[in-house]
Formats: structure tokens, sequence, C-alpha cells
């Protein structure tokens, strides 16, 4: 691309052939009323459906698109995080392929980052066609990481957003393995603002985060940004001392005042050891999360490995260092 564009679109994309076509001409035209060069990068992250052959269509219809195709499918959060290692943009723009996210609001995220704000995001009012479960979890976690980590979080929000290049440049530059974007979007600072939105429903296929994703990556949220399950991990062994120590009391009393008692025996033994074991489980687990992500960080893999790159130029800006000190440069094909 022979000038540095305005603006940068990053859609990560896995089994999206329904929606690419319908998502380009909108994200074209929302473009078109700005009146600025921008390009959008497609990442397949490792779709199974024809995806890949129809980002590769569009880029030949349009040299403003170009596409990055990933090795194999390396999570929502990764390929987002491609995407903006190769944005050249002075701002960049993320949104999803499934068109919940407008293009049409896009325009409004550009008009605060022209008033000074480095970070704009796109804050839901509302969720259309989405079952109570989805709607009752998303409420309540938003709510629950906001209060346990360390920056506060903008409540109902996604990665649909812009980001000046600055603070881009500063998320590019963070090495962390099991990436929350929207959580280190909050953690970097800068000035931020929100544009609300009723958030549409899938234009087709079926959603690609399932409940299990859904929990996953909370669970990366929750770890990478707070220290409050390690300290739960502290309270609970705690409380069990303290409860501990009541049973010892009671069992003395109970043998000393009444001796017949039947609350003395196996059925209280049993009662004490599977609680005890119960948080002796938990605990475990919790700082095997944390030792997990840890083992991830030092072993100093790249995030992902690239199969081809069309219509974008090398990243921007480089992954940060890592432990070693030499940066995970994203490895490609060359034969690509």
């Amino acid at each position: 691309m022979a000038t540095v564009p305005t603006y940068s679109l990053v859609v990560p994309v896995f089994n999206e052939a329904e929606n690419l076509e319908v998502m380009y001409r909108r994200v074209a035209g929302a473009m078109a009323s700005l009146g600025e060069n921008f390009e959008l990068i497609l990442i397949d992250d490792g779709s199974r459906d024809t995806s890949l052959q129809i980002m590769q269509r569009i880029h030949h219809q349009d040299n403003r698109v170009g596409y990055i195709s990933l090795a194999r499918n390396f999570g929502h959060q990764v390929a987002v995080t491609a995407g903006l290692q190769f944005a050249q943009g002075q701002a960049v723009i993320v949104l999803d392929a499934d068109l919940q996210d407008p293009p049409e609001l896009i325009p409004d995220l550009v008009a605060a980052w022209r008033q000074g704000y480095q970070v704009v995001y796109a804050q839901r009012l509302s969720r259309q066609r989405e079952t109570w479960l989805k709607r009752v979890t998303a409420y309540s976690f938003y709510r629950l990481i906001n209060r346990v980590a360390d920056v506060p979080i903008p409540t109902d929000t996604g990665d649909f957003c812009l980001m000046d290049r600055q603070v881009v440049n500063v998320l590019n530059a963070m090495p962390e393995r099991n990436r929350y974007l929207r959580g280190l979007r909050a953690w970097v600072g800068f000035s931020q603002t929100a544009v609300t939105y009723h958030r549409d429903p899938r234009l087709a296929g079926r959603p690609k985060y399932t409940f299990f994703k859904s929990f996953v990556l909370a669970l990366d949220g929750m770890i990478s940004l707070s220290r409050v399950p390690l300290k739960l991990a502290t309270y609970l062994g705690l409380l069990t001392a303290l409860l501990a120590l009541g049973m010892i009391g009671l069992v003395l009393y109970w043998r000393f005042v009444y001796v017949a008692s039947p609350l003395i025996g196996y059925a209280l033994i049993t009662i004490a050891v599977f609680f005890l074991g119960s948080v002796q489980l938990i605990s475990i687990g919790i700082l095997g999360e944390y030792v997990g992500r840890i083992y991830e960080e030092v072993k100093g893999r790249p995030l992902y490995t690239i199969r081809q790159v069309q219509g974008t130029g090398q990243p921007a800006t480089p992954p940060g260092p890592v432990s070693n000190g030499q940066p995970p440069q994203p490895i490609t094909n060359p034969h690509g």
C-alpha cells in the first residue's frame, strides 16, 4: 500500500462465509462517508469453510482489503492481536465479521476520536435475539470483573472499538500470551469514552463463542487482571482453620459434657475431611491457573503462525520482548 492509511479496520474471521460479502459492503459504505483512505485487514483464524476464498476474491476486487491467513485456529483474541500488529493506520477499528457490531457506527467512533479521545469503545444498551442465559451471564460477568479487576473495566463492552495509533503501539508491545484485549485496553489508560448502541443479532450462521469459550475468556480476563482469586484461596484457608478450631472445641465439649452424643463419630469426621479436601483442591486449582499462565509466558513461543499474507505490509509494531530478550516474531510461510 503506497500511502499510510488514516484508518485500519481489523476483522477476525472464523467460518463466516455467509457474512463476509455483506460485511465488506457495509464497511465500505460506512468508510465512504468519511472520505479518507483506509485499509481493511481480514484475519482468517483457521476457518474450515470458504471464508479464505471469499477474502481472496474481495482482495482482488479492492486493493484496500488485505488478509492474513493463520496456520491454524489460534482463537479470537490472538486473531485480533495479529490484526493490530499488521495495522498501519493512525486509528485502528476492531469489529467482528458477524455484523453484530454495526459498521454504520464507525463514523460516531471517529467523531469521538477527532475530539481527542484515544480509545473509543462501543457500549451495548441491549442485546437482540440472545438467550436469557447469555444476557444474565454476560451482565453478571461484566459487573463482577469490574469489581475485582485492578483497573475499572467498562461494563457491557466487547472488542468493538477505535484505538489511536499510540494505544495500539502500547498494546503491541505487551508480550502476554493469554490476552483479554478489552481488559488490556482499559489497563493501558489514555483518554477513553463510550459510544452507545443497540447490538444487532447475528446476520447469518451460528455463534462462534460457545458457553465454554465464553467461560474460558472470562477466566482469562479474571486471572490476567486481578489477584482476587489468589486472595480467595488464602481466605478459604483461614476460614477452614477457624472452622477446624471451632469443631475441635465442639467435639471436646460434647466429649466431656454429653458423653453419649450421637454426633461424635465417623459422620462428623467424614464431613470435616471432605470439607477440608474440597478447600485444598479449590486452592490448588486457583494456584494451578496462575502457574499455568506463568509456564505459557516463559516458553516464549510466537503468539501465532501465518500461512499467507496478502495486501498488507510487515507488522507496523513488532511484538514486545519476552523473558529471553528476543521478540517473538510471527512465523510466516515464505512461499505463501
